[in-house]
């Protein structure tokens, strides 16, 4: 069976309004696609082991999708196993916010609080894929309101990869829930 690896962003989690919007849709649409979506550790390291330990135990076809730094994992991991991703609004070279990550934080749906330190932002860059090295297995999604990223940031990086920006919106990206049938198109085609 295919599996969809959704990653939640920073201090999100799989109850996100996507992540549940995706779920249902899968369900209800694409029922052959496993929708997977674990809560990660807000510490990059940990995150990345935990999604590393839940890919091992997976077989057949792997798909990724992820928003916000989810979206940085989501390219690091589409890179190592050649597979197809969908990045939403994703976080391009995070260690360098330092202004809003370090220090104390909280997740937004279950108040759990942590603090990052700046071995947490090493780590991040650690996980950097730059150059994209397959471009064609990544769809970027992007909203030029983005209030949290500069959505330009990602426009430069992920340039030869599929784009599809929007004017306005914000960075859970409005209106998501009608690019999940495209979304399943571009992960589920097969190239030549």
């Amino acid at each position: 069976m295919a599996s969809l690896v959704y990653i939640h962003g920073f201090n999100s989690s799989p109850d996100s309004d996507k992540a549940r919007k995706t779920r249902a849709w899968l369900a209800s649409k694409r029922p052959g696609i496993d929708f997977i979506c674990p809560f990660l550790s807000p510490f990059p390291a940990v995150a990345m082991a935990q999604l590393e330990a839940l890919i091992a135990e997976l077989s057949g076809t792997l798909y990724f999708a992820g928003s916000s730094m989810g979206g940085f994992y989501a390219t690091f991991l589409a890179a190592k196993y050649h597979s197809r991703a969908v990045l939403i609004n994703p976080a391009v070279r995070p260690w360098l916010g330092r202004d809003y990550l370090l220090g104390d934080q909280a997740n937004y749906h279950t108040g759990e609080a942590h603090r990052i330190e700046q071995e947490h932002l090493d780590e991040l860059q650690s996980f950097d894929v730059d150059p994209v090295t397959e471009p064609a297995n990544l769809l970027v999604l992007l909203q030029t309101g983005d209030e949290v990223l500069d959505y330009r940031l990602a426009e430069e990086k992920y340039a030869d990869c599929q784009l599809v920006i929007e004017p306005g919106g914000d960075h859970g990206f409005v209106g998501f829930e009608n690019h999940l049938p495209a979304i399943v198109q571009f992960l589920t085609h097969k190239t030549a």
